[in-house]
């Protein structure tokens, strides 16, 4: 069997925790931040864990090797 190719998109996105918990940066802090409250801002600024349902599909689809 060849190997299976990653999904680049994916692996720019996402990361795996050493628990094999799948990983993101939040959106909605690139621009247009003076309307937003600075502690929306500050709750944004750390990295969210998928839920296990999306964490699973993540990991067997897109990355395959983490």
């Amino acid at each position: 069997m060849p190997k299976m190719k990653t999904k680049k998109a994916s692996a720019k996105r996402f990361s795996l925790t050493g628990t094999g918990k799948v990983k993101y940066k939040k959106m909605n802090l690139r621009h247009i931040l003076t309307k937003k409250s600075p502690k929306r801002k500050m709750h944004l600024r750390g990295a969210g864990i998928l839920s296990e349902d999306s964490a699973a599909r993540i990991r067997k689809q897109q990355l395959p090797y983490g």
